[in-house]
């Protein structure tokens, strides 16, 4: 950079804004801009920088304001944990060609995004988190918000994001992000790095202002390339593969975000290679493909989990291999199992001592698919895949259906309002969306037992139409993800699936949505508290303590007492949503029309049975139980433990 380049005079904060509003990504051949915008919440640490460079003016070299650029338009959030879910919730429907920005001031305001931060990293997602942060020039020190500390004057809070970004930096004079931005570019655009991008801006600094080279502003394309497998490795897997009497093929999120789902099914049809999906690769292979078995895992399927209890081979594609999907290493149980893993992180490609084949789902599979051209499984392992399939459609159907046999009903607990009637189950509910919604509609969910009963019931139909969040699993993510995943795609239908735990974390962006004409539905399932934990504490011999929504009890001093009635329907409606109450599985369907009709933020309040629970196929988790206990049922539930847990693997 030499001094006769011009140069434009900015504040810091005015510099990143310009900046992020020049940035593009392409791939394949279109292209798009990355940031569909910012959302924040303003306070002293960000209002006089960040805040005052979004309202719109841009200082140029003659001292002349310019209009505000209209491809960052703010977004007023109402919690700052929120705002990063629904930045990921945006970036994953994107497929991580586009995301958002989030501002925040200094202290609680910045590490209310920490939370968010560790989801979108974990799900391998890019977020672009601008935390305000303490003076630079130390003077006014200790300010409003900070944290001291005896060891460095340089430590605030905003060093809590370290761990749970994929990039961190700390901009302490205005040039420097004249190297940070592009560098927080290259790992927010990285398919094999990204996550949460952390740059934290010094409330002083972000008003400073410096003369910065007008090439910093001109617009940067980002290409997000197709990164092809060593040669050999793939010649190495497709012997592997023509091998193979039972492969399986695990599909994760990494085939959906690489568009790869039409090479996975022409890898399909060519081999005749069933296929399991994990949560975040559910919908990879849609539900009317006769080779689609799936959920896998511990949540999964018992048609996916019987053929990987059995697989010689397992193609793993774009997958963490988290302890859902690998059933705590259970799951895989062929003596002489081997892996392949596709993956365009090294980390992951190298997990189960796989086979690693690194590089970009779609190009991987397509250059393997004529290397074992002319294999195809057997006709008894067809001939198994269909029978199983077929089975566990009907179990489905049987646990979905509005009576079930009576598996899944109980009598409504006294705060019903009708006693003696049913209360219908989760599992009913999920049988009425599947039937009522397109197949081009989202569900969003994140955390309960929702994630398990949909990952094993659900018919995915579209690769975008299931939304999770089961990296971080994050109570809270449902509605501020819901949001996020509308903005992506405001010409689908987004239905928010969450329970009463997650809803009281986390409700307020409904407030969000209402004001900017936002339309998501939300079915809020009231099973009176934790009912996911409750069945896990049953389970380990601890009988739900601590998990039911219930009053202090005077005469035993535990939460034991008579039922806490929260009015939820109330709540919504007091946050500006339209809210129907749903307590059969008529009326339910009756509020789905409504709602679908009106253009406001929805909310359906379903009480459901917290008792009907969708069991485990097949499939184990590993979670531990006291190895000592005056407990008789933790006793035994400590033996059913250390039997299960034999049958974990060790893959060298």
């Amino acid at each position: 950079m030499t001094a006769s380049q011009p140069r434009i005079r900015l504040t810091m904060a005015q510099a990143v804004v310009r900046f992020l509003s020049q940035q593009r990504t392409a791939r394949d051949g279109r292209e798009q801009p990355l940031f569909g915008g910012v959302f924040g919440i303003f306070g002293h640490g960000n209002v006089a920088g960040i805040g005052e460079a979004l309202q719109g003016l841009r200082i140029d070299g003659t001292a002349q304001a310019v209009p505000c650029e209209p491809a960052l338009r703010y977004y007023l959030a109402r919690n700052e944990q929120a705002m990063v879910h629904t930045a990921a919730a945006y970036a994953k429907m994107h497929n991580r060609l586009r995301t958002l920005a989030c501002t925040s001031s200094i202290g609680p305001g910045a590490t209310n995004m920490i939370t968010g931060a560790a989801g979108a990293t974990i799900n391998r997602v890019p977020v672009l988190l601008l935390p305000g942060d303490i003076f630079a020039s130390r003077r006014p020190a200790p300010v409003l918000q900070q944290l001291e500390s005896s060891q460095s004057q340089d430590v605030s809070v905003n060093d809590c994001f370290r761990p749970v970004s994929r990039y961190w930096d700390r901009i302490n004079r205005p040039d420097q992000i004249i190297t940070a931005l592009p560098e927080a570019m290259r790992v927010l655009t990285s398919p094999a790095e990204t996550g949460a991008v952390t740059l934290a801006l010094p409330q002083d600094v972000q008003a400073e202002a410096y003369d910065y080279p007008a090439a910093l502003f001109e617009p940067r394309v980002w290409t997000i390339a197709r990164p092809r497998a060593d040669r050999d490795r793939l010649q190495a897997a497709a012997r592997l593969l023509r091998a193979s009497r039972r492969p399986l093929v695990v599909a994760g999120g990494g085939v959906i975000y690489s568009e790869a789902t039409d090479a996975l099914r022409r890898f399909a049809d060519a081999t005749g290679i069933a296929v399991g999906e994990t949560q975040a690769g559910k919908g990879a292979l849609p539900d009317p493909h006769p080779l689609s078995l799936g959920g896998i895992g511990a949540t999964g399927t018992r048609a996916a989990n019987l053929l990987a209890r059995d697989a010689d081979l397992v193609l793993v594609v774009g997958s963490r291999l988290s302890d859902f999907t690998t059933a705590s290493k259970t799951a895989f149980q062929h003596e002489h199992v081997r892996f392949i893993a596709v993956n365009v992180a090294e980390v992951d490609a190298a997990k189960h001592a796989a086979l690693s084949l690194v590089g970009d789902a779609r190009a991987v599979l397509d250059e393997l698919l004529p290397l074992v051209a002319g294999y195809h499984v057997s006709a008894e392992y067809t001939g198994a895949v269909a029978a199983s399939r077929s089975e566990w459609r009907a179990e489905v159907d049987r646990v979905c259906a509005p009576d079930p046999q009576g598996a899944l009903e109980s009598p409504v607990p006294s705060q019903a309002p009708a006693p003696g009637r049913m209360r219908i189950s989760q599992a009913q509910v999920i049988g009425v969306l599947q039937d009522t919604l397109a197949p081009t509609d989202v569900i969003v969910c994140a955390a309960g037992s929702l994630p398990g009963d949909l990952h094993k019931l659900w018919r995915a139909r579209d690769p975008k139409g299931y939304h999770m969040e089961y990296g971080y699993s994050c109570m809270g993510y449902e509605i501020a993800g819901g949001l996020g995943v509308k903005m992506a795609a405001p010409d689908r239908n987004v239905y928010v699936l969450v329970g009463d735990g997650s809803y009281l974390m986390m409700a307020q962006e409904i407030v969000t949505a209402v004001q900017e004409g936002i339309k998501i539905t939300i079915i809020l399932l009231d099973n009176e508290g934790f009912a996911s934990i409750g069945g896990l504490s049953e389970s380990i011999g601890s009988g739900g303590f601590g998990t039911r929504y219930r009053r202090r009890n005077p005469a035993t001093g535990d939460l034991d007492g008579d039922a806490l009635v929260v009015d939820l329907a109330a709540n919504a409606a007091s946050l500006g949503a339209r809210v129907w109450r749903a307590d059969t599985l008529a009326s339910f369907r009756e509020a789905l029309t409504a709602a679908h009709a009106d253009t406001r933020t929805s909310v359906i309040v379903v009480p459901v049975d917290r008792e009907a629970r969708v069991s485990g196929y097949e499939s184990w988790w590993e979670v531990p139980v006291a190895e000592v206990s005056t407990s008789p049922e933790v006793q035994r539930a400590r033996a059913a433990y250390e039997t299960a847990r034999r049958k974990g693997r060790d893959f060298l």
